[in-house]
């Protein structure tokens, strides 16, 4: 089913990331509703009970809660998130931790840019790649990106 929107969840405990990406995302010419959660613990409690499952997700690496790798597993375990577009960013990752976060389920690693020209350009690179795949109905499991 395409809708002329995306539901897009941001996870992350700094404020600050959190009204950059929400600002970047806003401004796209992609039409969003966003929907903010402070901790894994938040979000996961929410995704368990509530039937509305985001199109796009953005997760800080850093979460405060259950670590980002265990809360990929468990989602990845259940059906109801199959299409979910998962981007999960960090300032520092190593190559070992990038590769873990794909294997993991992860669509997309985004390095975060420390300027917001940049941070601006990757977010509007994987949503662009994030519509076209959610417009034409292509296959998200087979959706992998690293910015």
């Amino acid at each position: 089913m395409n809708k002329e929107y995306l539901n897009i969840f941001l996870a992350d405990d700094d404020e600050g990331k959190l009204i950059l990406l929400e600002k970047i995302l806003r401004d796209l010419k992609i039409h969003s509703k966003i929907k903010t959660f402070s901790s894994s613990n938040s979000l996961l409690d929410y995704l368990q009970h509530n039937i509305l499952v985001p199109e796009v997700l953005f997760m800080n690496y850093h979460i405060p809660g259950k670590n980002c790798l265990n809360f990929l597993s468990e989602i990845r375990a259940d059906r109801r998130f199959d299409h979910m577009i998962t981007i999960i960013y960090s300032e520092n990752l190593s190559a070992e931790q990038e590769e873990e976060i794909f294997v993991t389920g992860a669509n997309v690693v985004m390095k975060m840019p420390d300027n917001y020209k940049d941070m601006k350009k990757s977010v509007s690179d994987i949503m662009s790649v994030t519509w076209q795949y959610h417009t034409a109905g292509l296959n998200k499991n087979n959706f992998i990106m690293k910015v």
